[in-house]
């Protein structure tokens, strides 16, 4: 049986200053170069947060239209994602893995109805995250994010995301004036 529990999803930001310096491709090999398998997990070739996900390099703290593209277009390099996303009638849904983090950390967060943020911080065990403002420094040393443009067909009002057995991030977006009942 699949456990499964809903998480937050907020429309204020109480972190003006997040993401403000800009991870660049030099600068993520470098990171790479010197990280543990934790951080090849959360930022691989097959991770909805790694920006080599969409065969060139996107900044993960910079939005994406995700869904203007099909999944088979975008995914068709790899062999066994670790990210998922459709469409139905009703509703998009995005499915990704997220082993390796911390998921009281993960935030799902709505800016201006427009753009989908996703972050958190994966299992860290030497600083304090009390005195730690990740998001405003070198972000991708403690944690991740990907933003997502919205479709404009999106009641974000009503966005629920989930994460289930803790290794799936499951995130439902119906759209305007339809229910969206997908198995979980």
């Amino acid at each position: 049986m699949m456990a499964s529990a809903q998480l937050l999803v907020v429309s204020e930001d109480h972190s003006p200053h997040k993401w403000r310096v800009p991870l660049k491709e030099d600068v993520f090999g470098a990171f790479m170069a010197k990280g543990g398998p934790v951080m090849h997990k959360v930022f691989g070739d097959k991770s909805l947060f790694g920006p080599l996900l969409f065969k060139k390099f996107f900044d993960p703290s910079d939005a994406f239209p995700l869904w203007e593209f099909e999944p088979s277009v975008l995914l068709s390099d790899f062999q066994n994602p670790c990210v998922d996303w459709f469409q139905t009638e009703a509703c998009y849904v995005l499915k990704t893995e997220l082993s390796e983090v911390d998921k009281s950390s993960i935030r799902v967060y709505v800016e201006n109805g427009k753009v989908m943020e996703i972050s958190g911080l994966w299992n860290h065990k030497s600083e304090s995250r009390a005195s730690l403002d990740w998001r405003s420094g070198n972000w991708w040393e403690q944690g991740f994010v990907r933003r997502l443009e919205l479709p404009e067909n999106v009641d974000w009002k009503r966005i629920e995301a989930y994460a289930t057995n803790n290794t799936i991030l499951d995130i439902r977006l119906p759209k305007t004036s339809t229910e969206c009942n997908v198995q979980q």
